[in-house]
């Protein structure tokens, strides 16, 4: 491959070939973990309206603020509704985009490492883009929809980068690309906030291959002084959307300052190992119940940190790439490696995605620079890793494919995972496979009494099965542990009502909805207890609001049918009836209380 050809070719290529290696997720759907609470429960996203754009650009739903990151998925929405195939062909889309920018990034910084540009580079940065864009851990950003703020950021932060290398370039730099990289840059922070480590890059990069900062240079020459103020407006970016972030997450218990060492260096362990061998993948990695800094995995996991680090220092004057790719691969993941834990996991695949490429550059450069190692060769062992990394992807990109497939896949690498056994459990719930349901409830229990989600959900199952003693215990043990929880007492409330303690349950109604006042099946379960005692009419009020906050609810529809038919009102309670079968045409208890109500009106026409 020429250089000639590679401004054009080279990028086409790694776009095609990344396009294929993630093929498969145009055939996924939405899974069940956030993409049901980002997207299926959510309104607010769906369009570019003023009112749209305006929650877009206020909201930090579920600790984030991603404007930019909506703002792509609103405008999928306006071209492919609610089908999942299109949100995911602009996902890999984008992140074959970002592979193609990383060629060119790779591409400079490899040149300017050897000082040379030839047709070895150019192949070095074809591997180093290709090593990063079908690796197997690239898989959670790019085939869960939810991660778009990965896959869009990912494109700024790159072209925010080649923007700042082509700003160097020449005696005087280019004003213009210096623009352009700060306004990249901005535009990656409001699509992830993670992107804030671009200022660390920056800095390395000015050092090893630049050569700008350190070493001849000088850490406070007036050359060094001109980077730093370069630097800057990036750094003050950095800190202005780092500090947004803090008041963004959502507040989860911390780990003390030995056990956020501990977490850190196994993280960063578990990701370069991950990088190396990437088996095993999983979509969650479960954070345990405690941490101790001195159990073996975390002392090893220091000391190999220990370690690397301590050679790479050693050897940075002799060798200074593996230095700066690994000081880069610290840097990036450092706002992850747990100094701040923000969500169930110890370590996330996605976690690694823009770290991963400082890996990737210096394995493509250092293949077609190896003395020993033809051209022939290097390109051979390049498109064996490739090959081996797409085939782990194309099988990893299924996992995806739907709940079930992904909590069926974090239960077979980790099969006392607390949460992947609730979650498996609430699908099956919903299929109508109580057995297997309780089955998991009771392992996501015995795995962490704590978790409160799980014994509210057994509590379900246990109601459903009859045993009503048990699942109000499981329900109090749940508010116990998490006095928030409004399903745990909109639950409990239903199981006394049919018991027809409807005075206790109307007041777990109360505390339900004042909890949460979006509660759905509050209303509609506090509407039942009301018709249970001849309140139909108060009922109604109820199945109004839950029909207001969800119009295709089934159980307020035909509730409220039902609540209007004892009322004597058949041509109200039709209307409702016929409304449901409309949202769910199979629904048999419509369908018999239609007939029975449409019978009514017609025997009360006949007496007319």
């Amino acid at each position: 491959m020429t250089r000639r050809r590679a401004p054009w070719l080279a990028p086409l290529a790694i776009f095609l070939i990344t396009a294929v290696a993630f093929l498969p997720t145009l055939s996924n759907g939405w899974v069940t973990w956030d993409d049901d609470k980002n997207f299926l429960e959510n309104p607010h996203f769906r369009g570019l309206g003023a009112e749209q754009l305006a929650w877009m650009w206020s909201t930090f739903h579920l600790g984030h603020y991603v404007p930019l990151s909506w703002m792509s998925l609103g405008f999928d929405y306006e071209l492919w509704g609610m089908v999942p195939a299109g949100y995911h062909a602009t996902s890999l889309a984008l992140h074959a985009l970002s592979a193609a920018i990383l060629f060119f990034i790779a591409r400079r910084l490899i040149a300017a490492a050897r000082d040379v540009d030839d047709a070895s580079v150019t192949w070095g940065a074809v591997a180093a883009a290709l090593f990063w864009a079908v690796h197997p851990l690239r898989v959670e950003s790019v085939a869960w929809i939810t991660e778009r703020r990965d896959v869009l950021s990912g494109v700024f932060y790159f072209a925010a980068f080649l923007a700042y290398l082509r700003s160097r370039a020449g005696e005087h730099g280019h004003p213009r690309w210096y623009a352009a990289s700060l306004l990249g840059f901005a535009a990656a922070l409001l699509s992830k906030a993670t992107a804030v480590t671009l200022p660390a890059v920056l800095v390395i990069v000015n050092v090893y291959p630049l050569r700008r900062l350190g070493g001849r240079a000088g850490w406070w020459s007036a050359a060094a002084r001109q980077v730093y103020a370069e630097l800057v407006p990036f750094a003050a970016l950095a800190a202005g959307f780092g500090a947004l972030t803090l008041v963004a997450l959502q507040p989860v218990d911390q780990l003390d300052a030995a056990g956020k060492i501990a977490v850190s260096a196994f993280s960063w362990c578990f990701y370069l190992i991950k990088t190396i061998l990437p088996l095993s993948l999983s979509p969650l990695y479960e954070m345990p119940l405690s941490i101790s800094a001195a159990a073996p995995r975390y002392v090893a996991s220091i000391a190999v940190a220990a370690v690397l680090a301590g050679v790479l220092a050693w050897r940075a004057r002799r060798a200074p790439a593996p230095a700066a790719a690994g000081i880069a691969f610290f840097l990036v993941l450092l706002p992850l490696l747990g100094v701040h834990q923000n969500g169930p996991q110890i370590a996330a695949d996605r976690y690694t995605y823009l770290a991963s490429a400082a890996i990737a550059v210096l394995a493509g450069g250092a293949l077609f620079a190896t003395p020993r190692l033809s051209e022939r060769a290097a390109r051979l062992i390049a498109f064996a890793v490739v090959l081996t990394f797409s085939v782990i992807t194309w099988r990893q990109v299924r996992v995806w494919h739907d709940g079930e497939s992904l909590w069926r896949q974090v239960l077979s690498v980790e099969p006392h995972s607390a949460l992947g056994n609730n979650n498996l459990g609430n699908l099956l719930m919903q299929r109508g496979d109580v057995d297997s349901a309780l089955a998991h409830y009771t392992a996501a229990v015995d795995a962490n009494p704590r978790y409160a989600e799980a014994h509210d959900n057994l509590g379900v199952v246990l109601a459903r099965t009859g045993k009503p003693a048990e699942a109000v215990t499981h329900y109090r043990t749940a508010l116990d542990l998490n006095p928030q929880l409004a399903s745990a007492h909109g639950n409990w409330g239903a199981v006394l009502s049919g018991t027809g303690d409807v005075a206790g349950a109307i007041e777990h109604f109360r505390a339900a909805l004042a909890l949460d006042a979006t509660y759905v099946d509050a209303h509609v379960n506090w509407g039942n207890a009301l018709v249970r005692t001849g309140h139909a009419a108060e009922a109604v009020s109820h199945y109004r609001a839950a029909i207001s906050l969800q119009p295709e609810s089934v159980a307020a529809q035909l509730n409220w049918g039902i609540a209007l038919a004892q009322q004597g009102d058949f041509a109200g309670a039709i209307g409702h009836f016929r409304a449901a079968l409309a949202i769910d045409p199979a629904q048999a208890d419509a369908q018999s209380y239609l007939a029975q109500a449409t019978r009514d009106l017609e025997a009360r026409a006949a007496r007319r």
